[in-house]
């Protein structure tokens, strides 16, 4: 396709063409210069234009040298007018007025003029000098900018780091919602860029390096850009990926570069940005370390080191993996203050959404505390998502004002994608994914105290056929083991659904079995919340992430006790099953009355589902406009079950809430949670519609 549109982009007639202009350039060009000799019905020469003159039969009235031209005008014997025009060699010039006035003496003619000839020569000579000058001056001045810029071939190894004027764009602290810790320990820095002898009189050393640390989206960039602002100093700005090149030696050149500049600009900010690219430990590869990155990683330490206690300069890097950094960049004197970057709890969820919703254009119905609730483990870059795309549902629905309804859809859109309404799914696939999502809802909202069902669809949406989204019911950074062995539960309330009132289970539950899993070796291994290995860990806490160091690690316990752990899983596992189906039977009006809601409005939002719950599935009390005298299990027999069914869903990985430990200083509250049929893999047997 590339080739192809390459080959539409160019010109008609391709090089053929160039050549058509050249020959008319050409042409053109001779008529310019030769086109006085055309038309001439008889050449003469200067001998020839000589004779005339020496013959007596001539009676030559007049003869003009105009420069090199002579024009002869002359009456010939018969008595006729003639005249003769002759281009003569500048050089014979000279030579040709002596034989004029040598003619004039003899009386051979009356008179001549004389007009000397312009040197054009001269004239050339000087206009393609002056254009080989400028030519030559605008290449110097050329290359000297690339230089500056570090654009050019002879300077790649110059500074490229983006410089911001202290003047222009400022960002401030208050234009960074929550935070407030954070902003906090960064005053103290911009208070030294801003009056360092106050620090320097009492002996204080500023700390030379922060690293701002924590999940993407957080605003880590930010806070630097506002320290620099507050500060009201030069703020250099470049990427870790930014040192790497080919060439050896290239990313020290200009972590060199960047440091002298800064030196210059003090005092200053320079923020490396994902430093994790050029920091990560020295060593832990296979076959030695990669030269270009360990030399750029050891001019950084080298160049940290080097900093004068006055300097004024403050070195900021931000990362999502400070577990990889080399230890060298995290000792004191190069990187002294770490500061992680929290994820936003309601109120600064709350502030953040104020922020980007100054210039939108909000109806009286949109509650952003509200929204801040339904948005738990959103980051900054996500609330600003998602406003955006509750904008663009606006305009693309012609409203002139962003409603609750565009936000709540935007919520599930940043979440699962798009929804393909169009999308025709058979009777059984909705059967079979309404009784899946319905096992889910119910089972969560029977035994979870801190979540509570958002919402129930079974209109595909993404990857996804159909989902359970729930959310919390407050912020919280830690899991009890309830919490875990609920949410164990309410994710095999699908599979559980489909064996109990389908009677046949299908392939869309493989994510929510991966999610059982997972939490209960974490229990085992990781939480020791189990009660044959209570209070007992197995496994290095901090999982080593490079191949060269895990390949020299051993297993820290023995197999017999590897396949105790494989049975405790497989306990914990099938006490939730056994659980969770002895709950949907007891709540099996709830279900059948949520699955057959499903199937009619494809869509049971939260306030709704709480209405069937409360109502113990009394659809007819609740709408009996729709469901007055109708049996709503009647259509369901376990005796004669359905054929399984895999429908393909599949639920984001990152919004498992059960992914990270409560005590490690690295976790974070993950997004609402969606749990939705999967498939197994691409071998699946059953239909995808």
């Amino acid at each position: 396709m590339s080739d192809k549109n390459e080959k539409n982009s160019k010109p008609i007639g391709g090089g053929l063409f160039f050549y058509v202009i050249m020959i008319v350039v050409l042409i053109a060009f001779s008529t310019i210069v030769f086109g006085g000799n055309y038309g001439q019905k008889e050449k003469k020469t200067l001998s020839d234009v000589m004779t005339i003159i020496d013959d007596e039969s001539n009676d030559v009235s007049l003869v003009e040298i105009k420069g090199t031209t002579i024009v002869v005008t002359y009456k010939d014997g018969q008595g006729l007018n003639q005249q003769v025009t002759q281009d003569v060699p500048y050089e014979f010039v000279d030579d040709l007025v002596l034989k004029l006035e040598k003619a004039k003496n003899q009386g051979k003619i009356d008179n001549y003029t004389y007009t000397e000839p312009f040197d054009w020569s001269l004239i050339v000579n000087v206009v393609l000098f002056a254009v080989s000058l400028i030519v030559v001056v605008v290449l110097f001045m050329s290359i000297t900018r690339q230089s500056r810029d570090g654009n050019s071939v002879f300077s790649f190894g110059n500074n490229r780091a983006r410089i911001s004027d202290p003047n222009k764009d400022k960002v401030k602290f208050s234009d960074v919602a929550g935070s407030v810790e954070e902003k906090e320990e960064l005053q103290e820095i911009v208070d030294f860029l801003k009056n360092p002898k106050k620090y320097q009189q009492l002996g204080a050393k500023i700390p030379k390096g922060v690293l701002l640390y924590g999940a993407p989206g957080t605003g880590k960039t930010l806070l630097a850009r506002a320290v620099a602002g507050e500060a009201g100093v030069k703020f250099f700005y470049i990427s870790g990926s930014d040192f790497v090149e080919m060439l050896v030696g290239v990313g020290a050149s200009r972590v060199r570069s960047l440091f002298a500049d800064a030196k210059k600009e003090a005092p200053s900010v320079v923020f490396i940005d994902e430093i994790d690219a050029v920091g990560r430990k020295r060593g832990a590869g296979l076959g030695g370390g990669q030269d270009e990155r360990e030399q750029t990683l050891n001019q950084i330490l080298v160049e940290m080191d080097g900093f004068d206690v006055n300097s004024n300069v403050i070195v900021m890097a931000a990362t999502n993996r400070v577990d990889v950094l080399d230890p060298a960049l995290l000792r004191p004197g190069r990187f002294d203050r770490r500061i992680m970057v929290n994820m936003p709890d309601a109120d600064e969820r709350e502030a953040i959404l104020k922020i980007h919703a100054r210039k939108k254009p909000l109806a009286k119905d949109v509650d952003l505390h509200e929204v801040a609730l339904s948005t738990v483990g959103f980051t900054g870059a996500d609330l600003e998502n998602l406003l955006n795309e509750a904008a663009l549902m606006t305009a693309r629905h012609n409203k002139k004002e962003i409603t609750m309804q565009e936000i709540t859809d935007a919520t599930f859109r940043v979440q699962m994608g798009p929804q393909k309404n169009s999308k025709k799914l058979s009777d059984k696939v909705k059967r079979l994914t309404a009784y899946h999502e319905a096992g889910h809802a119910v089972v969560l909202r029977a035994t979870s105290e801190f979540e509570k069902v958002d919402r129930v669809t079974i209109i595909p949406a993404g990857r996804a056929g159909g989902f359970t989204a729930y959310k919390p019911i407050e912020d919280t950074d830690f899991y009890t083991e309830k919490m875990l062995l609920d949410t164990i539960k309410m994710s095999l309330g699908g599979r559980a659904a489909e064996e109990v009132f389908l009677g046949e289970v299908s392939t869309g539950a493989s994510s929510d079995l991966q999610q059982c899993n997972n939490i209960a070796k974490n229990m085992i291994k990781r939480y020791g919340l189990s009660k044959k290995f209570r209070n007992m860990v197995f496994g290095d806490e901090n999982e080593e992430v490079f191949l060269g160091y895990s390949m020299g690690q051993v297993q820290s316990y023995s197999d017999q006790t590897a396949a105790a752990i494989d049975d405790e899983i497989k306990n914990i596992i099938d006490t939730c099953y056994a659980e969770t189906k002895r709950i949907l039977i007891e709540k099996s009006a709830i279900v059948h009355a949520l699955a057959t809601r499903l199937i009619d409005k494809l869509t049971v939002d939260g306030p709704d589902f709480e209405k069937i719950y409360e109502a113990n599935g009394d659809l007819a009390s609740l709408y009996p406009q729709d469901y007055s005298g109708i049996d709503l299990t009647s259509s369901t027999e376990v005796s004669e079950p359905a054929a399984p069914v895999a429908v393909p869903v599949e639920v984001p990985a990152e919004e498992n809430v059960y992914e990270a430990a409560p005590a490690e200083p690295d976790h974070t509250v993950e997004k609402p949670h969606a749990t939705a049929l999967d498939p197994d893999d691409s071998n699946d047997p059953g239909p995808t519609d």
